[in-house]
């Protein structure tokens, strides 16, 4: 446990930003942890927390405390015939916990496979994708509380979870760390391939009984053929949320733009992907000078070299422009601009 002065942050974000934090340290212990909070330097200054920095965007120096989570260890912490109860260090990468999952046969989590970051960031969003979110999962996490260094426990319902947020986005907002989460896992499997893509794709991976196994292969191909390697291309996935409108909104738009996707919320409310409406914009592939919208996937902004912060936020802000006076739609980022 060492605390480093203007440190570079540049390997420690998908975007390959290159900033530095006036003060950085790593830890791999909730020990650790409360040891670095009780320091003097760290006590009065602002404090970030990274996890792998795939869901960040830095536009300037940090001029506080940058404290990376490294808490390790995967285990089966209780089971029974039904479920096992995984507890994860909060510093695992979250796709290692899912390949952990799978190789003990325990279903819930290959939906959500390849998703970048780490285990202790996955509660702060609500990660999800392809019909699952992390809530549908989750049975409780550790987390110790910045201002008092007390370990606390929070169980699903107070944690507040919603469409890629949780209270922890929140009023909850950097007054606690999360050192581990625990999922509830299934030995009987239901699987989810209700998303078109997950049909297709095992279709042409000519699976006619899918395993859980069989699942996270097809989502891991169409999220590789869809988003860059951020160890390739500077990027953070998906940028923006999936906007929910009013049904009544919708079926107005779909007059005028008949081929608009949607996926029903409930009785009054649809979800539009946002990178459809981005593609309508005609932002899709656009490049300016070293930095642009992905080719493959419109959600995806990227740092080709070089790109600075203030000029992707700048892009993520003309973005949501057009989207909102062509559709009426505002767009969220997803990402948290720094």
């Amino acid at each position: 446990m060492q605390l480093l002065r203007n440190y570079s942050l540049k390997p420690f974000n998908t975007f390959g930003i290159d900033v530095k934090a006036n003060l950085f340290a790593r830890f791999s212990s909730v020990e650790e942890l409360m040891a670095l909070l009780q320091l003097p330097e760290v006590k009065l200054k602002e404090k970030l927390i990274l996890g792998g920095g795939s869901n960040i965007l830095f536009t300037k120096d940090f001029d506080g405390v940058v404290l990376q989570n490294g808490i390790k260890g995967i285990k089966v912490v209780h089971e029974d015939d039904e479920v096992a109860f995984v507890k994860a260090g909060g510093g695992e990468v979250w796709h290692d916990l899912v390949l952990y999952a799978l190789a003990q046969n325990l279903g819930g989590l290959e939906n959500l496979s390849l998703i970048p970051g780490t285990v202790g960031a996955s509660p702060l969003q609500n990660i999800g994708a392809y019909g699952v979110e992390l809530k549908d999962v989750f049975h409780e996490l550790e987390a110790v509380e910045v201002e008092t260094g007390d370990l606390h426990t929070f169980a699903g319902n107070a944690c507040g979870f919603g469409y890629r947020d949780s209270i922890f986005k929140r009023e909850a907002k950097g007054r606690y760390i999360i050192t581990s989460v625990t999922f509830k896992l299934h030995k009987h499997h239901t699987l989810n391939t209700s998303y078109g893509a997950i049909k297709d794709t095992l279709a042409q991976m000519q699976v006619t009984e899918p395993t859980i196994q069989d699942v996270s292969a097809a989502v891991c191909a169409i999220r590789q053929s869809k988003l860059p390697d951020p160890k390739e291309i500077g990027n953070a996935g998906s940028f923006f949320k999936n906007p929910e409108i009013p049904l009544l909104l919708f079926e107005t738009l779909k007059l005028q733009y008949p081929d608009m996707p949607s996926y029903p919320v409930s009785e009054t409310t649809v979800k539009v992907p946002a990178g459809w409406l981005i593609e309508q914009c005609g932002w899709k592939g656009k490049v300016i000078e070293n930095y642009g919208v992905h080719k493959n996937q419109a959600l995806v902004l990227v740092n080709y070299g070089g790109a600075t912060g203030n000029k992707l936020q700048e892009l993520a802000y003309a973005i949501i422009r057009s989207v909102e006076e062509k559709f009426g739609i505002a767009l969220q980022p997803e990402v948290n601009i720094i």
